[in-house]
C-alpha cells in the first residue's frame, strides 16, 4: 500500500487580542507572512494582522488509506488550537479543508513529465 500525502489547511480569526497580543502579533509578521506560506508536519502559521485578524495554518500529514485524511484534519485542527491556547490567543470560526494530493488533477508541467516517462 502505498502514502498519501494531505494537506490541511485549518482557517479562523483571532478574536478579543489585548493590544500586547495584537504587538506580539504585529512583530512577528514577517516571519508569518502569507508570501512565505509552505505546508509543513509542525504547521506553518501566516496571518496579516494589519490588514485583518484572519489567521491560515498549513499542515501537511500522511496517511495509508483514504479515510485517514479525517484523522489528518482533526490532528491539524487539535495542532492549531494548542499552538493558540499556548500563547492565550482567542479565536473564532476555526475550520480546516484537507486534501489528498494523489487524488489532486495533474498540473500542466506533471501532465508533460507523466508523458515523457513512458
Amino acid at each position: 500500500m502505498s502514502t498519501r500525502t494531505f494537506r490541511v489547511a485549518v482557517r479562523g480569526v483571532f478574536d478579543r487580542l489585548t493590544s500586547e497580543q495584537r504587538a506580539e502579533l504585529l512583530a512577528g509578521a514577517a516571519e508569518h507572512d502569507v508570501l512565505h506560506a509552505a505546508f509543513t508536519t509542525e504547521g506553518h502559521l501566516s496571518y496579516d494582522i494589519a490588514a485583518r485578524s484572519a489567521f491560515t495554518f498549513r499542515f501537511q500529514d500522511a496517511g495509508e488509506n483514504e479515510e485517514d485524511i479525517l484523522a489528518a484534519a482533526e490532528r491539524a485542527e487539535d495542532a492549531a488550537r494548542a499552538w493558540l491556547a499556548e500563547r492565550g490567543y482567542g479565536y473564532k470560526n476555526l475550520r480546516s479543508q484537507a486534501e489528498d494530493l494523489s487524488q489532486a488533477p495533474l498540473g500542466k508541467r506533471q501532465r508533460r513529465a507523466a508523458g515523457k516517462a513512458f
